[in-house]
């Protein structure tokens, strides 16, 4: 899982390089639609984070049928999201344009990028319940061997399609996008033939359970994981927004640091992920006595993993100037001054990733969704608005900002692990 999420993120940079000898204006339009794109994907990951804890429990309770309902549903309701999410493409995508951008080539070049990714949006609402389906039963090398296929393909397919090859003189940043959209599919057409000629896998749908009396409870699980995703991700963009009223030296150094905090960070959100899968399976063999242990030790294990992602980041930043040597002296001063908040943050980060994985597996996805809303915009994003526009303070304290809202949810996430085991214990034991 964590692979996968690297892998991801090195598709990301692949575009960007490939891209980028074609200008400013052409790099703009990707980044531009790609982020409008992301944003969507990114509200089907969330379903899919809820949908293969829902395969978790059914996994772990051995009920074919559960199983198999968790997978229709899950596919209906992230298909019905992603019809939604196209629409609102094709309809409002060029007032958001708009709205981003007054640069009538940039504009241009953005809606004829988004006319081709937005197909990306339908075809990923299949691909990603497949791939949370075989992350719930424990399968994570299936959807691992998708995307050592796609990216390469991705790779090959954008380059012959923005350059061209021969006779063909290429389409420039629309290559990308339909390299992007071809490789998608590919990876698409796997997984189908994956799943089709498993024998040992029969998603049948059972006649004696009724579809739409399945979606309520589902959704009800679900909706709290991508309300969740998204309070963070806006939060996420105003922290951008507010540290771009900084000086330029201050936004330029956090702009250079975030790619490699989001690269930092994956194997943790994975670690977290995976651990909030076998919480669920356990749940659903109704096998929960070594549960508080095993939550212990993934706690534990995030802690030893985050420090040494903190002592990488240390080097890091000792180092800044190998990787930016061309940097400018307020820049690089920025980035000392940001250091100790940098290296530091991912322990945090980290161990709330995992606490609120946990918190969702014992089905207390409500609980999560309120911590971070709390801590993220009712303290820390109103206070580093106050700190920036009127207090017009330094950059360590702008950006400290976001250290505060971790140490805001490390107490609460833990005591509402500790009363939601007890919760499921009880239950157990009453049953």
């Amino acid at each position: 899982m964590a692979l996968n999420a690297l892998l991801i993120q090195s598709m990301l940079m692949i575009d960007t390089l490939l891209v980028a000898p074609l200008g400013e204006v052409s790099v703009a339009a990707m980044g531009i639609a790609a982020t409008i794109v992301a944003a969507s994907l990114g509200i089907e990951t969330a379903i899919c984070n809820g949908v293969q804890l829902i395969v978790g429990r059914a996994y772990g309770s051995r009920n074919k049928d559960n199983l198999v309902m968790a997978f229709w549903v899950g596919l209906f309701i992230n298909v019905s999201a992603s019809l939604l999410l196209f629409f609102m493409i094709i309809f409002f995508g060029s007032d958001l344009v708009a709205i981003l951008t007054n640069d009538a080539e940039l504009i241009k070049l953005v809606e004829s990028y988004l006319d081709i990714t937005k197909y990306i949006i339908l075809i990923t609402a299949y691909t990603q319940i497949c791939i949370s389906f075989y992350n719930g039963c424990g399968i994570t090398k299936l959807p691992l061997m998708a995307y050592a296929i796609e990216i390469p393909a991705n790779a090959i397919l954008s380059y012959l399609l923005i350059n061209g090859y021969g006779e063909f003189n290429g389409l420039g940043v629309v290559g990308a996008a339909w390299g992007s959209l071809a490789a998608i599919f590919l990876r698409t057409v796997f997984l189908y033939v994956i799943m089709k000629t498993d024998k040992n896998l029969d998603l049948t749908y059972p006649k004696e359970r009724l579809f739409w009396t399945e979606i309520k409870p589902q959704l009800e699980e679900i909706l709290p994981i991508a309300a969740n995703f998204f309070v963070l991700f806006i939060g996420a963009s105003v922290y951008q927004l507010l540290f771009a009223q900084l000086d330029l030296s201050s936004f330029v150094a956090i702009t250079l640091i975030f790619p490699w905090f989001r690269i930092g960070t994956q194997f943790v959100a994975a670690w977290a992920h995976a651990s909030a899968i076998n919480i669920s399976q356990a749940i659903g063999e109704k096998d929960t006595e070594h549960l508080k242990i095993f939550i212990t030790a993934c706690r534990q294990a995030t802690i030893a993993l985050t420090i040494v992602i903190a002592l990488l980041f240390l080097i890091l930043s000792q180092n800044i100037l190998l990787i930016y040597p061309t940097i400018e002296p307020e820049t690089q001063t920025a980035l000392y001054i940001i250091a100790p908040i940098y290296i530091i943050l991912p322990i945090f980060r980290g161990y709330n990733s995992v606490s609120a994985n946990i918190l969702r597996a014992l089905g207390d996805s409500q609980r999560a969704l309120i911590v971070n809303f709390v801590a993220q915009w009712m303290i820390a994003l109103p206070l580093c608005a106050l700190l920036i526009l009127y207090f017009e303070v330094s950059v360590f304290w702008a950006f400290g900002m976001m250290l505060l809202e971790e140490l805001l949810k490390i107490f609460h996430f833990s005591k509402y692990t500790k009363l939601n085991l007890e919760r499921i214990k009880y239950s157990v034991v009453s049953t």
